[in-house]
C-alpha cells in the first residue's frame, strides 16, 4: 500500500483527531440520551415527541446540517466544535431509542417482584432495569459509534481535521491514493469498534 509509505505520519495524526471527535461526540451523546430514553419510560407521553425530534434531526443531510450549525453562536463556527455538535445530534436517536427499547422490555413481572421487595423507583431502575437493559443499551451506542466514524469524515468540509481532509484533497485532484489514506483507515476504525462493541454486547447478553 504505497498511500501508507506517503502518508503514514499524517494518516496517525488525522486518525487520532477522527477518534477525538467521535469519543468526545459520543461521551456528550450518552451523557444525554441515556437519561432522555429513562425520561421517557418514566413520562410515556413524551416518547412520541422526543424520538420524533430525534428521527427528524438524523434525517438532514450531513453537509446541510454543518452549515445549518456553523452561523449558530456558542456552538457554531469553522472547527471541532461545530462537528462535534453535529456528531452528538446524529448519535442521539439509536441511544434514546435502545435506552427507551431495552427499560420498556424488561418482564413486567420482574418489575412486580422487586415492588413487592420494597423496591423504590430509583432502586428499581438502576438495580433491575438498567442491568437487563444494558445490553439493548450498549446495541445503539454500537451503531452510535459505527455512525459517528463514517459521519465523522465529512467534519474535514468545516476544518474539524480527522481522515476526511485526505478524502477531500483526494476529490480535488482525483488522486485515488489520497481517498484511501482516509477512507481504508475510517473503515477500518468502523470495523474494530463494530466488533468490540458487538463482543461486550453479546458477553453482556448472555450474563443478563
Amino acid at each position: 500500500m504505497s498511500f501508507i509509505d506517503r502518508y503514514g505520519a499524517e494518516i496517525l495524526q488525522r486518525t487520532g483527531q477522527h477518534l477525538l471527535l467521535v469519543a468526545v461526540a459520543i461521551v456528550i451523546a450518552v451523557a444525554i440520551g441515556v437519561p432522555l430514553g429513562i425520561l421517557i419510560t418514566r413520562q410515556p407521553k413524551l416518547s412520541r415527541p422526543v424520538l420524533g425530534v430525534a428521527n427528524a434531526m438524523q434525517t438532514l443531510p450531513s453537509l446541510a446540517l454543518f452549515g445549518f450549525l456553523i452561523p449558530v453562536p456558542w456552538i457554531g463556527g469553522i472547527g471541532a466544535r461545530t462537528a462535534i455538535v453535529a456528531l452528538v445530534v446524529y448519535s442521539l436517536l439509536p441511544i434514546i431509542r435502545n435506552t427507551y427499547t431495552g427499560i420498556m422490555g424488561v418482564d413486567p413481572a420482574i418489575r412486580e417482584a422487586g415492588r413487592g421487595m420494597g423496591m423504590t423507583d430509583r432502586q428499581l431502575l438502576l438495580q433491575v432495569e438498567i442491568p437487563l437493559a444494558f445490553g439493548v443499551i450498549l446495541a445503539g451506542i454500537r451503531l452510535a459509534v459505527v455512525i459517528g466514524v463514517g459521519l465523522a469524515t465529512i467534519a474535514a468540509a468545516i476544518g474539524a481535521g480527522g481522515l476526511g481532509e485526505f478524502i477531500f484533497r483526494g476529490v480535488a485532484v482525483v488522486d485515488s491514493q489520497l481517498i484511501l489514506a482516509g477512507a481504508l483507515p475510517a473503515a477500518i476504525m468502523a470495523l474494530v469498534a463494530d466488533f468490540a462493541l458487538g463482543w461486550i454486547e453479546r458477553r453482556l447478553t448472555v450474563k443478563k
